[in-house]
């Protein structure tokens, strides 16, 4: 097995720049994980595709406002940084340490006292945010920095002067940010939007509900490595991210009931499928609760599914460990016969762009 197994010819003008006119009426490629036989569907038409006593479990979690653009305190110059993830535990104070990527590097090394300061719209400096180490185990150059500020708190900070980040394919998208985030998104704790989940609208959720189709939901932290392409030729030797997860009693209790009663789990994106795959307990036989542990599961072909049944994802990029997993839910053949299918019809790509149903 090698990583270019997972590469397939991406035209950039398929990369979506922006999300369908309706969440739910995007293209669906509906795919046999068996057969690996397709159809062409639009995305509310999944409702025909799901039964009674199946449970669908989404990735709740909310994008940051994680880019953070401002100046270089005492010399002007412009500075970025973006915040991957708090360091330690959680607090909602008015400073906090962070593990963050920042640019310029060279300039924002831990040790030289560099601080960046950010302004409000009014030109008022409420946050800084100052170098003081590399983060543990650094691969890309990560940092970790103390945030602090004026106001009442990091999060007010933060929404002042936060911007919501885009994957680095998606140029100038001067539209509606919400639209990056899922219409049941709740607390702030992801670098990258769980895309698969960007199709569901409250209605075709409802409608879901109405024919006795489950709605749970996890929390995965989704960090920038999900957009990153694996650079090692033999892909067993890449190191894959560390992200946290959270799976409530009432996600765990309503997996296991379905899957006893003969219902199928269906997992809305691939984070779902790291959280829900992390949680299960092998000894058991059963999904059990986790608060926001750690998760470095790396999901390649030959791994054995035991959580979830189907799966509804979006385009993903080549070379990509969502390739490998995507492949190891179905098999390479099929994945890579449905991507040149969806090229060939010219379905839209990646983040925005349109959805597949595996199952």
């Amino acid at each position: 097995m090698l990583t270019s197994d997972f590469d397939y010819d991406l035209p950039p003008e398929l990369i979506a720049q922006e999300p369908a006119p309706d969440r739910d009426g995007c293209r669906l490629l509906v795919m046999d994980r068996a057969t690996g036989a397709l159809e062409d569907r639009v995305f509310r038409d999944i409702v025909d595709y799901l039964h009674p006593g199946d449970v669908l479990v989404a990735n709740e979690t909310r994008v940051m406002p994680a880019r953070l653009i401002g100046k270089k305190r005492g010399t002007g110059g412009a500075a970025e940084v973006f915040l991957l993830r708090q360091h330690g535990t959680p607090t909602q104070n008015r400073s906090a340490l962070w593990e963050v990527l920042v640019r310029p590097g060279k300039r924002l090394k831990p040790g030289s006292g560099a601080v960046v300061d950010f302004a409000d719209a009014a030109g008022n400096t409420v946050l800084s945010a100052e170098v003081v180490d590399w983060a543990q185990n650094a691969q890309k150059g990560e940092r970790v920095a103390r945030l602090s500020t004026t106001l009442p708190s990091l999060d007010e900070a933060l929404h002042a002067v936060g911007r919501t980040p885009l994957p680095p394919y998606i140029k100038d998208y001067a539209g509606d940010e919400e639209l990056y985030q899922t219409v049941y998104s709740r607390r702030e704790s992801s670098a990258a939007a769980p895309t698969a989940g960007l199709h569901f609208t409250p209605a075709l959720i409802d409608r879901l509900r109405e024919k006795g189709v489950g709605w749970e939901t996890v929390e995965l932290e989704v960090g920038l490595d999900t957009f990153r392409i694996v650079d090692e030729d033999d892909p067993e030797r890449h190191v894959i991210h560390t992200e946290f997860y959270t799976v409530g009693q009432r996600t765990a209790d309503a997996v296991n009931e379905a899957r006893e009663r003969g219902g199928r789990v269906v997992a809305v994106g691939t984070t779902s499928v790291r959280s829900l795959e992390s949680a299960w307990d092998a000894e058991a036989g059963r999904l059990v609760p986790k608060d926001r542990e750690a998760t470095s599961l790396y999901i390649l072909p030959g791994y054995e599914f035991h959580a979830v049944d189907a799966l509804i994802t979006n385009f993903h990029v080549p070379r990509s460990t969502l390739m490998m997993l995507v492949s190891a839910f179905s098999t390479r053949d099929n994945i890579m016969a449905a991507y040149a299918h969806a090229v060939a019809e010219r379905y839209r790509m990646l983040s925005f762009g349109d959805a597949m149903l595996i199952g």
